[in-house]
């Protein structure tokens, strides 16, 4: 039945449609998405990378333009995302310590949250070993079935 849970919601997850509800057998299951528009802030523990630039020289000063700004994709972040649609918690309690923070270093298998889908905790674990450069995703906030929730650095070596 798991997997069916799961194909369901990925069904629903790639539609147009906002909510769904499904009953029969004595089994009842509700899926609603997320509001699919962006946050009118950042939340506050979001933090973006900034980049450093070395200090002009007097070729550059004449032409400060010509500075590129390093591209996305020269960012080589990891992406943790969720398996399920649920509801976003950073810590087992809420007299609890967050299980992460941005900067921290992360260990493949730590925890870093729990999405809460029918009643049910599931951990989200770190995938690899690195530092948590953002947490995108406030807690108690709903998220969707492969929405981003973390990026990661990767560990070098």
């Amino acid at each position: 039945m798991d997997k069916e849970i799961l194909e369901l919601i990925d069904l629903i997850s790639n539609s147009n449609f906002v909510e769904f509800e499904l009953e029969r057998e004595g089994f009842k299951i509700k899926l609603v998405k997320a509001d699919p528009r962006p946050p009118a802030l950042a939340p506050a523990h979001a933090v973006l990378p900034v980049p450093s630039f070395p200090a002009p020289t007097s070729a550059s000063v004449s032409s400060p333009a010509m500075v590129p700004a390093p591209s996305p994709s020269s960012i080589k972040l990891h992406e943790i995302k969720s398996p399920l649609v649920g509801t976003f918690y950073r810590a087992p309690s809420p007299e609890a310590p967050s299980f992460t923070e941005v900067g921290q270093t992360v260990k493949a298998g730590q925890v870093l949250c729990i999405v809460e889908a029918m009643k049910l905790m599931n951990e989200i674990e770190s995938d690899l070993d690195g530092v948590v450069e953002e947490i995108l995703v406030s807690n108690g906030q709903p998220v969707e079935y492969n929405e981003v929730l973390f990026r990661v650095r990767p560990a070098a070596g």
